[in-house]
């Protein structure tokens, strides 16, 4: 098989996340966005123009079996998916989907066995991992810098979940979620301590709801205990906020303590160390961009998948991969409802 030089990508969807994706897109070498697909032609016709994208579809089948593309980058809702994803499969095309990855857990899991009964290849575009600062923590903590892992906490607070206007400006959508906190924010730091501490063991959960303009949770609580021993916080609440000159760039603060030392993360991106026994305070440096969301995280995310692609590097987050993201948010949401621990292996939640 002949060993590809460049990818042809395709694109489904344009809604507000979607323009980093298509940035990001423009600015890998290897790539050439070759067709877009959406239901409304107007919005695609704007970023076709933006990017010299020449294929305009709104029949997603039509655009596959006619580009034959290289990749397919699927930025929809998530009810879409497995449509679009199962339409990939049928063809041997590697894509990339959007998180949240399903509706459900079922529908996830039907998905992924589909996936892998036909040896294809589908990665989750699940790209907080993929923030610098988190990859510089898993540098420091492969270095072991603060040796024995004891806790991982974070605290999410954005500030806009607010009054009735609450998400209006950028994601109007989430004020109707039946579930939001966990299904569509926290599985993205679900994803980051599973990455940088392991797996779960078992979860605890107690998620509430703060805003009453709103269907789904906003505020909670969820324990986690890893397979290593170590424990991890996610206390999340939408309506609060946290000091940062922009409070979307961490969307909150992380410690993490060791028998060592402990790390800290704030919201401006800083990661400071205090060696055990110590009061000060080391700054430690490293260098990111602040560009388009996260620190460019949609575009290391987006490379991670061409190096794979194109030369043959190892790939993270493929659909079985986060299937267990998948697994440990249901988790938590039926830990809420029947006010106990929910472990994840002897439940049969984790595959």
């Amino acid at each position: 098989m002949k060993q590809l030089q460049s990818l042809k990508v395709a694109t489904v969807g344009t809604g507000y996340f979607s323009r980093f994706q298509y940035s990001a897109w423009a600015r890998i070498p290897e790539v050439e966005l070759v067709s877009i697909c959406n239901r409304t032609i107007e919005p695609a016709q704007e970023l076709a123009n933006k990017y010299q994208i020449k294929a305009i579809y709104q029949d997603f089948d039509k655009m596959l079996d006619e580009v034959k593309p290289d990749l397919v980058d699927i930025i929809t809702p998530p009810i879409t998916h497995q449509s679009y994803v199962q339409s990939c499969v049928e063809r041997k095309i590697p894509a990339i989907c959007q998180k949240p990855f399903t509706p459900s857990l079922k529908e996830a899991t039907d998905l992924v066995r589909l996936i892998e009964e036909n040896k294809a290849k589908v990665v989750i575009h699940e790209n907080f991992r993929f923030q610098p600062w988190y990859i510089k923590i898993k540098e420091l903590l492969t270095q072991d810098v603060l040796g024995e892992l004891y806790q991982i906490s974070y605290a999410l607070r954005p500030g806009d979940g607010q009054g009735i206007d609450a998400y209006m400006e950028r994601q109007p959508y989430f004020q109707q979620m039946d579930r939001l906190l966990v299904h569509e924010t926290a599985v993205h730091l679900i994803d980051v301590f599973r990455y940088l501490f392991g797996d779960i063991k078992s979860i605890y959960a107690d998620l509430r709801r703060l805003n009453p303009v709103i269907k789904g949770e906003d505020a909670g609580i969820i324990i986690f205990d890893f397979l290593n021993g170590s424990r991890g916080v996610f206390d999340g609440n939408r309506l609060s906020d946290h000091k940062a000159k922009n409070r979307r760039l961490t969307m909150g603060e992380m410690r993490i303590e060791g028998a060592k030392g402990t790390l800290f993360l704030n919201g401006d991106a800083e990661i400071s160390l205090r060696k055990h026994g110590d009061n000060e305070e080391e700054k430690i440096l490293y260098s990111w961009v602040d560009c388009d969301f996260g620190g460019d995280c949609v575009y290391n995310l987006q490379r991670h998948v061409v190096d794979h692609l194109l030369y043959g590097k190892e790939v993270m987050n493929t659909a079985s991969e986060y299937l267990l993201n998948v697994q440990a948010a249901e988790a938590a949401y039926q830990s809420n409802d029947k006010g106990r621990c929910f472990n994840l292996i002897d439940s049969g939640n984790k595959s």
